[in-house]
């Protein structure tokens, strides 16, 4: 209950009662509260400019595990980075150039992206040029492992075609010469055993006993195998691709057909004296995009080096073919 207030009236000689006016009663509060509410403003203003609020707490929270993830995701970007440079250099300096193929051009493998902006959408954030900056490395880092990767794609390809290839190439012996004692005439001009002219000889000549068994150079596909060529008697043809043919003559006996596919090293015929030929011998002839060459140059995938020169240096010597 609120106390009851008095004043001396010396008119009358006697206390009388103050009468509080409402209005001034109203204006009192309402002044009390203005005033409440500014101090509150004022102090809730002052706090937050020292004192952070949890939610702030927790965006500044947020806010520096997204820094701590982006400097995570950069430098893991970095790493990659210099991994693919390792691999791009490999791939232009050693893989590219054994498989004879163009190095990819630096402005190719590094080249950005013109044009539109692409990182619009990405602006007027608080953050926006880390992300943009991260957006940027990010792309030109897949577009190099898309070139890369396409690069990659064409190496095994040409790999794959080398390994067939160096499987095709006639590269062995075709009868079984380990002592090289075999080799009767080789490629050149040679004299001719029945009109004894100097003759270009375009083969090798291997002795050996009639049944010695013959082998496929290369892999191939046999085109032919029969006696219907001049001078050569029974004889065998496989075309091993990439232009090279490989022939066989004066054969006893086949141990293959036409059409036969057949890889380097298989028994396809054995050794006799069939069509133009002075006694037992195996003739043998590679063609290279229709043109025969010296049969010499392929064994390298039998003899050591020095068994290699001493091959040439007996298939050298000017002697009398046996066809």
């Amino acid at each position: 209950m609120s106390k009851v207030k008095y004043y001396y009236d010396s008119e009358t000689l006697s206390y009388r009662k103050i009468e509080r006016k409402k209005r001034k009663t109203f204006k009192y509060i309402l002044g009390f509260l203005t005033a409440a509410a500014l101090f509150g403003f004022l102090i809730v203003s002052i706090t937050s400019q020292f004192v952070e609020s949890p939610k702030e707490k927790a965006l500044k929270r947020e806010l520096t595990n997204m820094q701590l993830h982006y400097d995570m995701l950069n430098k893991k970007m970095d790493e990659a980075s210099e991994v693919l440079a390792s691999i791009e250099d490999r791939d232009n300096n050693i893989y590219r150039i054994y498989f004879e193929a163009n190095p990819i051009p630096e402005e190719q493998r590094k080249a950005g992206f013109g044009g539109i902006n692409r990182y619009k959408s990405l602006e007027g954030y608080d953050n926006s040029k880390l992300i943009i900056e991260s957006s940027k490395k990010l792309d030109v880092l897949q577009k190099q492992i898309v070139i890369q990767s396409k690069s990659l794609d064409e190496i095994a390809k040409l790999a794959e075609d080398k390994e067939k290839l160096l499987a095709a190439i006639p590269a062995i012996q075709p009868v079984n010469n380990v002592d090289l004692t075999r080799i009767a005439s080789g490629y050149g001009y040679r004299t001719d055993p029945f009109t004894k002219a100097r003759k270009f000889h375009y083969g090798m000549d291997f002795t050996a006993p009639r049944g010695t068994p013959v082998y496929a150079t290369g892999d191939g596909i046999v085109t032919r195998a029969d006696n219907h060529s001049t001078g050569y008697g029974n004889h065998i043809r496989i075309d091993h691709g990439y232009g090279y043919i490989s022939l066989y003559a004066h054969l006893y006996k086949y141990n293959v057909k036409k059409n036969q596919k057949v890889e380097r090293g298989d028994l396809i015929g054995f050794v006799g004296s069939t069509g133009r030929s002075e006694g037992p011998h195996l003739h043998y002839e590679i063609f290279k995009d229709g043109e025969r060459i010296n049969p010499t140059n392929f064994y390298y995938g039998s003899l050591t080096p020095e068994e290699y020169n001493n091959l040439l240096e007996k298939a050298s010597l000017e002697n009398q073919s046996l066809d």
